[in-house]
């Protein structure tokens, strides 16, 4: 059964549980008070494939920090974990990475199609479960960059499909010059005025204003914030533990994969450690 009582909780901690580890290779030419995907980041876990057509990622996947199935009705929580990064004055955030396509060209000022609706993948990978709430409110979207596009600052204009069914338009995203590879953008704080109380099930089409000179290479990605740690000071190790947590759920199929807000022109050495505790 689920964890219920901190008898149970105490028991999975120290008799059932999975580890996993992180020791991930600083990225640069990021900026300050930007989100960098660690999924290229070399390193453990291993580097993540640079997707093409619309997909859902699982425990198995290339990139991600697997764990022990279980049988129902028992499940996982992360219950610990420890980091130290290069740089002073980052957050690492815990995510499972739902959905992703890449492909998409920096050079191209037309419609690029995306396709990725989360609510046409709920029977793959356990994504109806793994996705939260019934109103896709769970649900954090990314632009994220594979290899850098080119000098030229554009802005984003994403079609998207709402919880209800409407579709419509996020505007004002502006993207300076050569975004590097593993940048994030977010897409859910762009959700206008008119459609406030939705939320996004997918994204339609991506349409820049502009070529930014370079295709380079950037897609959309869906994902879960599972769990999040401060990191105030370089190469200083913070424990984190099941209260601080918030003591996560962890369904079967989870794509676990971090995502560092970093605060300098890199994303630092990111290392460190947990345990998902099963019960």
């Amino acid at each position: 059964m689920t964890i219920q009582t901190r008898d149970q909780l105490i028991n999975a901690m120290g008799n059932n549980f999975s580890r996993f580890l992180l020791d991930k290779v600083s990225i640069a030419s990021q900026a300050a008070g930007t989100y960098v995907s660690l999924w290229r980041a070399t390193g453990q876990p291993g580097q993540g494939a640079i997707p093409a057509a619309t997909a859902t990622c699982n425990n198995t996947t290339v990139g991600v920090m697997g764990f022990t199935q279980q049988v129902s009705p028992a499940t996982s929580y992360i219950v610990y974990a420890d980091l130290a990064t290069g740089n002073s004055a980052m957050t690492l955030e815990i995510h499972d990475r739902l959905a992703h396509m890449g492909g998409l060209s920096g050079t191209l000022a037309t419609a690029q199609t995306v396709s990725l609706d989360i609510n046409t993948l709920a029977g793959t990978n356990n994504i109806s479960e793994r996705k939260g709430d019934a109103d896709f409110s769970d649900i954090s979207w990314w632009l994220e960059w594979y290899t850098a596009t080119g000098s030229t600052a554009v802005t984003a204009t994403v079609n998207v499909t709402y919880n209800d069914g409407t579709t419509g338009n996020l505007t004002g995203l502006s993207l300076a010059a050569t975004r590097p590879a593993s940048f994030m953008a977010a897409l859910n704080t762009l959700i206008p005025s008119a459609s406030a109380g939705k939320f996004i099930r997918g994204v339609n089409t991506v349409t820049l204003s502009a070529t930014t000179g370079t295709a380079g290479s950037f897609g959309v990605t869906a994902t879960r914030l599972k769990a999040a740690v401060g990191s105030p000071i370089a190469n200083f190790k913070v424990v984190a533990d099941w209260a601080q947590l918030g003591l996560p759920h962890i369904p079967n199929s989870t794509a676990l994969f971090p995502i560092v807000l970093t605060s300098t022109t890199s994303s630092g050495t990111v290392r460190g450690a947990g345990k998902i505790a099963h019960g």
